[in-house]
């Protein structure tokens, strides 16, 4: 695209509910770098609340439907990417402004090939708009999406403001805070500001007026302390701080200093002596809440999700609070100040495979009713469903205030930790060793914080039932089966995307809106009656959707993914081209030919297909669309993790599958990707 320009999304693709931006750039020094942020603006061109103002302080809307992913690691250096639900977005938002800032009196014109990349729900690059000569500016509006006709349309902008963020942000409406925590100090003057962009703007759009300095008017400076707006007039608008240089883990570990092996390295959070329910609980409660208090970014991006503010953390434990004759003492509790305001939340822990209690949990949230607490947090092994909530509470409608319940579990928790120490990165080095620590202790074998571990009692009648063909349709335990089997995914869709610094999502493919309960008995009668479990997983950077197949009727575990044929070039040279890929995957794994009309193609595996590519190739010269490569493996036959169970199966299938497959496949397989870039492009 070109500045000025607008596409609607709906003619580049049918997969626009849900999208990902990316903004990327490069530094000659090396060291220069921006931070993103978005607004959410009604039609006036003005934000709601501070709220809709999304940035380093506040990543994560309250319902998901904008979410700043940080910045991931690419060929040419690092790139930050931002998901946007759009069937979330509020109705009374028309427009969503993605800009960036730069900190410390940098400007946008040190940095090179501004660009930003719009992709589908799939990961299909839909359009790419670079910034050409964007001017000696602090803060830059790279483009907006914005509603016409009930469809969403991208507009690229590509102008800037010289005051940078603060001059942003408050020319859209957010009213910034005069906090220690959350501003530096301001700018000696404030620069004259851009031109914001309305729906109305001609095209193309019309370069910012620069001033020079000499006719700039005159702002005053700022005073030595925060000064009322009862005492001044025309307060001066602090520049919020913006992100220092983030650390992450070295890829590599320094040697060792020990003499021998059998010397272990002291850890902060031991967990060795650890041994009863009791102690795991305890121990993990305050090892958590001790790193979210002295981590903000992790303390943040745990709580953003639940509605709470960003400011300063406290987090207590032992805590003992009045109900009636015998006080209830939660594992902990949550304290957010911001603006003289207390946000408040009360923790319940589970450890190993305990189950949360239905009966305690509901005294909790009556309690933070009538303290005027806002939610209840639960913390297990056990990973929460749409539509199948772990716990039952029922709250009392009359009471004015309304208290939330939200559940977490120990596998995000220790997502989101890999997420910031190896890939997005931290404050300080400190930062990073205590997420290190933390992220040892939930993975020791004594910590009882593993995730969800154990497909439950209804795992084994139900293989024994289809083994014997007894299971019928409408059996509960197939139910429960497929939401364990649901659960179990979503935990391998976290732990591959912590260790990938990649989003990793399960595929739904029923139609948004759907009733999940009624999604998952469809599914348990097709269980009954193919016996088989299936999944699929979009692989953020990858050609094509990850599949997964537990059949319990053979006992066997297929992971496989479909990668379209090229437009341009003959068969032979495609499968010649696919082998050489695939130089280093294991010879076991099966390839075999797509062709149109659904029709059955050739299949072998690379060992037999390696000397001899045309194998692939159909005898009626049937056009191929595209390939699947699968491998198969046995499945585990218990139903928890064990060496021999069924869980440990599938996470090693998946690591197996895209460790010595899928990263191996290059994205230009993808036709379509190369097609919509080069329109995009031109």
């Amino acid at each position: 695209m070109v500045k000025g320009a607008n596409v609607g999304l709906a003619a580049l693709s049918e997969d626009v509910g849900s999208v990902m931006v990316r903004l990327s750039w490069s530094s000659p020094t090396g060291e220069g770098d921006a931070d993103v942020s978005v607004l959410l603006l009604t039609a006036d061109g003005k934000v709601r609340s501070d709220g809709d103002f999304y940035f380093y302080n506040n990543p994560v809307a309250a319902d998901g439907s904008v979410q700043l992913l940080g910045k991931a690691p690419t060929a040419d250096g690092n790139e930050d990417r931002i998901t946007f639900d759009l069937t979330a977005i509020a109705d009374d938002a028309e427009r969503i402004v993605v800009a960036a800032s730069r900190y410390e009196g940098a400007r946008f014109s040190e940095l090179h090939d501004l660009r930003l990349t719009l992709a589908d729900g799939a990961g299909e690059s839909l359009l790419r708009f670079s910034v050409e000569n964007p001017g000696e500016v602090g803060a830059l509006l790279f483009g907006e999406f914005y509603r016409r006709g009930g469809d969403w349309k991208f507009r690229a902008i590509g102008q800037g403001y010289e005051s940078g963020l603060a001059g942003l942000a408050t020319d859209f409406g957010v009213d910034i805070d005069d906090d220690a925590e959350e501003v530096e100090e301001a700018d000696e003057k404030q620069d004259a500001q851009a031109v914001p962009v309305t729906e109305e703007q001609a095209e193309p759009l019309p370069a910012i007026p620069t001033q020079p300095t000499s006719e700039r008017p005159a702002q005053p400076a700022p005073p030595d302390r925060p000064v009322s707006p009862e005492q001044s007039p025309a307060k001066a608008a602090p520049r919020p701080r913006t992100a220092k240089k983030k650390v992450t883990l070295p890829k590599v570990a320094r040697k060792s200093l020990a003499e021998n092996d059998s010397w272990r390295v002291a850890r902060l959070f031991p967990a060795s002596a650890l041994k009863s329910d009791r102690e795991r609980e305890t121990r993990a409660t305050s090892v958590l809440l001790s790193v979210m208090a002295q981590v903000p970014e992790f303390g943040r991006r745990l709580t953003a999700a639940f509605g709470a503010p960003s400011g300063r953390m406290e987090t207590f434990t032992e805590v003992t609070l009045p109900n009636g004759d015998t006080p209830r003492r939660p594992d902990g509790v949550i304290r957010v100040e911001r603006a003289g305001k207390l946000w408040t939340a009360l923790v319940e822990t589970k450890t190993n495979g305990n189950s949360l209690k239905p009966d305690q949990v509901q005294a909790y949230a009556d309690i933070a009713a009538r303290r005027g607490y806002e939610a209840v947090i639960t913390l297990s092994n056990d990973v929460e469903l749409d539509g199948s909530p772990l716990i039952e509470v029922k709250m009392d409608g009359r009471r004015k205030h309304k208290v939330a319940l939200w559940h977490l579990s120990w596998a995000e928790v220790a997502h989101q930790a890999q997420m910031l120490i190896r890939h997005e990165g931290v404050g300080n080095a400190a930062h990073a060793w205590l997420l290190q620590e933390l992220l040892h202790y939930l993975q020791h074998e004594n910590s009882g914080c593993h995730g969800f571990q154990n497909m439950g009692p209804a795992w084994v009648p139900v293989r024994n039932g289809i083994d014997d063909e007894t299971l019928c349709q409408g059996d509960s335990r197939a139910v429960d089966v497929v939401e364990s089997w649901e659960r179990l995914v979503r935990q391998v869709c976290l732990r591959l995307g912590g260790e990938l610094g990649q989003k990793v999502l399960p595929v739904q493919r029923a139609k948004r809106g759907s009733d999940p309960r009624t999604r998952r008995a469809d599914l348990a009668d097709r269980l009954c009656g193919d016996g088989r479990l299936e999944a699929e997983l979009r692989i953020e950077g990858t050609p094509g959707i990850l599949a997964l197949c537990a059949d319990l009727r053979t006992g066997k575990l297929r992971t496989s993914i479909e990668i379209p044929a090229p437009e341009q070039g003959y068969p032979l040279t495609w499968t010649k081209r696919l082998v050489r890929q695939l130089a280093d995957a294991p010879a076991d794994l099966h390839v075999e030919a797509l062709l149109s009309g659904q029709a059955p193609g050739p299949r072998g595996t690379l060992e037999r297909l390696r000397p001899e590519p045309a194998d692939l190739l159909p005898k009626d010269g049937t056009p191929i669309t595209g390939f699947r490569l699968s491998l198969f493996r046995g499945m585990g036959n218990t139903r928890g993790n064990a060496e021999s169970g069924f869980i440990r199966s599938v996470d090693e299938s998946v690591d197996r599958f895209h460790a010595h497959v899928v990263v191996q496949l290059d994205r230009r397989t993808s036709s379509s990707s190369r097609m919509r870039e080069s329109v995009a492009a031109g």
